[in-house]
């Protein structure tokens, strides 16, 4: 079956969404810093903590995750201060 959307191996970072961990004091400076990128190609990638095992395990009703596909958790105060970047539309 031909999914509607797929994820573009071939696009690339364009900008940061929101501010940068150090910012939001989400990180020490390591290299496992949450963060939020909109691609060139329009889509979002989210870096955050692969909690696909845990949280995967109770998934609300209508909710699954694809074998290709990871539940990936980031703290809150950095979406909300992604909220100005992202487009209404």
């Amino acid at each position: 079956m031909v999914r509607p959307w797929e994820a573009d191996p071939d696009t690339s970072f364009k900008h940061r969404l929101g501010k940068t961990p150090q910012e939001l004091g989400n990180t020490t400076g390591t290299p496992d810093c949450p963060d939020i990128w909109e691609l060139t190609n329009g889509d979002i990638a989210v870096i955050g903590r692969d909690l696909t095992q845990s949280l995967g395990r109770n998934l609300p009703d209508g909710v699954s995750i694809g074998s290709d596909e990871r539940l990936v958790v980031i703290p809150r105060n950095m979406l909300i201060a992604a909220k100005p970047d992202i487009p209404n539309v």
